[in-house]
């Protein structure tokens, strides 16, 4: 068998892309294929702008390992300690059982939250390879601009029953 070229390979590549995008499909899952597998109680949830503001904040946030909380148990320990930050929740947890009480932990402690659609995207964002269901992002001066904006728009965002 013959190996193909790079130029080949590359046209090949450009033309499956160009029939993807005539035909409407895309590599990632789009904002509302989403949320049609998001839970009932995943409220308040992030529009698809700040989704993707959210997803940015992490991106910034993931080298800095002290400041970043990943997981039911990790986040679920370090705020019945005390600490403080950005809660942000998958919505598309099951059995929802498993986080249902977080939202009134996290109002009781007066830490804002909120719901993005994506379990698999939340992780991604953090560069993992596995989903994550909850993360809590703490101040750290390299992303405090993205922070404060974050903190002040969640804070306007009513928790919704």
């Amino acid at each position: 068998m013959a190996k193909k070229s790079k130029q080949v390979i590359k046209e090949e590549e450009t033309d499956a892309m160009e029939t993807s995008q005539v035909e409407g499909k895309s590599d990632k899952s789009s904002y509302d294929e989403l949320m049609n597998h998001v839970s009932i109680i995943a409220k308040p949830m992030a529009s698809r702008k700040l989704t993707k503001r959210i997803y940015k904040l992490l991106k910034k946030a993931a080298p800095h390992k002290g400041y970043v909380r990943n997981g039911l148990k990790d986040v679920q320990r370090r705020i019945r300690l005390g600490e403080k930050g950005l809660v942000i929740f998958a919505g598309d947890v099951t059995p929802v059982d498993i986080m249902c009480h977080m939202p009134a932990v996290c109002e009781e402690k007066n830490i804002p939250y909120i719901y993005t659609p994506s379990r698999l995207e939340l992780g991604h964002s953090l560069g993992l390879k596995r989903t994550s269901l909850m993360v809590l992002i703490k101040e750290h001066p390299d992303y405090q601009t993205s922070f404060d904006e974050l903190a002040a728009e969640l804070k306007t965002i009513p928790p919704q029953c």
